[in-house]
């Protein structure tokens, strides 16, 4: 059959990796345009199965597939209806987060919840269920899904709507119960494009604790930087950034953005070099990095108007930056442990600390209500995020020890961002585990649906 036939995708073989580069496998690569070529695609797999794929931003193996078949869903990314009395957005599941906001901010309204980089596609932030720096008011992604079209493995689309178990299976499901082909989105309305952010520092970890714990409610969004090479009385110094929208009147009456309040301008940098020397990124050069980032941040500033890129999406502004950390790639490690074992949580920070992890992007954050995916990662508690060169001695058995940490602890490490985790830890930390294994074993006998992250989770 041609290959421009409606009811065939383009494929090619490609290498396929996550955003930490760390372990790439070979797949064939399917570009549906659209959704019955999508459906075709599926209903062809071989074997080996397949799975889909966004903008390549999960960080593990959660969007590859060695030796089978990766649906790239970008070419369905048509924004298909707005509704601005309802703030309700219906669109494809190929979008951006970055394409919403030009051409929703415009119009007065921004994403309901957006992660550390606007290059994730709907598809992706539901089949992630990702979070953001609102959790702790907002909830996560799909908390704010009024129903999505899932394309399943005997090739039929399913309307599904919150609070059904195949609704709850794939937000956060990691793609493992079907193909997201759209969704209808309720949106946040905004006056302008604008945040109005407070900064402060904390002085060390319980300091940051206290802060958060106290005043959060305050604040639509809130996070904080750690230095997670600071030890002794300075462990978990860090500088704590909440926002909120920026209201119109917050803007100066002469100031340029009151010509245009809702413009949505993000700057960029040049890309990062396509390599970057092994060793670069070692325990003192981020120690310096991590020293300047803290004493260059205000003791309390308030009211600072930040662009919403600068405020979010910082790295956005970078091309590549995933590059810095070299050829070897890195690891990405979020987990989350609940209120009340804060001392498990200072565990953790102290083993990092005294390790010599050389992480300059760590974040805390605290999240509210647990969302209803089976497999969604939030949970009441507090939630910490590092990056870490793949190639630092002794790695995986470290990690492996902050496992049983955190498992211990009755927490969980986020499936988006592994990509190492062993797979007897992961039924303590998801108790709907074995619901969702039974529900793909009903919807999918012949496991159409798989990736490197369910073959090595045995998901």
């Amino acid at each position: 059959m041609p290959a421009d036939s409606p009811s065939v995708a383009p494929f090619e073989a490609v290498s396929v990796s996550g955003w930490g580069r760390t372990a790439p496998t070979t797949a064939r690569l399917v570009r549906p345009r659209t959704q019955e070529e999508a459906a075709a695609a599926v209903l062809g797999c071989g074997e080996r199965g397949g799975i889909a794929r966004g903008l390549g931003r999960a960080y593990g193996d959660a969007a590859q597939n060695a030796g089978g078949d990766v649906f790239d869903m970008t070419g369905l990314d048509r924004v298909h209806t707005i509704d601005a009395d309802a703030g309700t957005v219906v669109c494809d599941a190929g979008v951006s987060l970055h394409h919403l906001m030009e051409v929703l901010l415009p119009l007065g309204w921004f994403v309901p919840v957006t992660p550390g980089t606007r290059y994730v596609t709907v598809g992706g932030a539901i089949g992630a269920d990702i979070h953001g720096k609102n959790h702790h008011g907002s909830g996560a992604f799909a908390r704010h899904v009024l129903s999505m079209d899932l394309l399943t493995a005997d090739g039929t689309v399913r309307t599904l709507v919150p609070g059904t178990p195949l609704f709850d299976a794939t937000a956060g499901g990691m793609g493992l119960t079907g193909v997201i082909l759209s969704a209808t989105v309720r949106l946040q309305p905004v006056e302008t494009s604008l945040m109005s952010v407070d900064t402060e520092r904390a002085t060390d970890l319980d300091d940051l604790m206290a802060r958060l714990t106290a005043t959060d409610h305050r604040y639509h969004y809130s996070v904080a930087w750690i230095d997670l090479l600071a030890r002794g009385a300075a462990m978990g110094r860090s500088v704590l950034t909440r926002g909120d929208h920026a209201p119109l009147d917050a803007l100066p009456a002469r100031a340029r953005a009151r010509r245009a309040p809702l413009a949505f301008r993000p700057g960029q940098l040049p890309a990062a070099p396509s390599f970057v020397p092994e060793g670069l990124l070692g325990r003192r050069s981020v120690g310096l990095f991590n020293e300047l980032w803290y004493r260059k941040a205000p003791r309390w500033r308030t009211g600072e108007l930040q662009k919403i890129s600068t405020f979010f999406h910082p790295l956005d502004g970078v091309p590549h930056w995933n590059r810095v950390y070299g050829r070897g790639g890195f690891v990405q490690y979020q987990f989350v442990v609940g209120y009340g074992k804060e001392e498990a949580l200072r565990r953790v920070v102290r083993r990092i600390s005294e390790r010599g992890c050389p992480s300059f992007l760590a974040v805390l954050k605290r999240f509210g209500d647990a969302d209803p995916g089976w497999l969604s990662f939030p949970m009441p508690g507090w939630t910490l995020a590092l990056d870490i060169p793949a190639n630092l001695p002794g790695l995986g058995a470290f990690l492996d020890e902050l496992d049983e940490e955190v498992a211990a602890a009755d927490g969980r490490v986020y499936l988006a961002k592994d990509a190492r985790l062993r797979p007897e830890m992961l039924a303590g930390m998801y108790p709907r585990l074995d619901d969702f294994r039974a529900l793909r074993a009903e919807l999918d006998p012949r496991g159409v649906f798989r990736s490197d992250l369910s073959r090595r989770l045995a998901l």
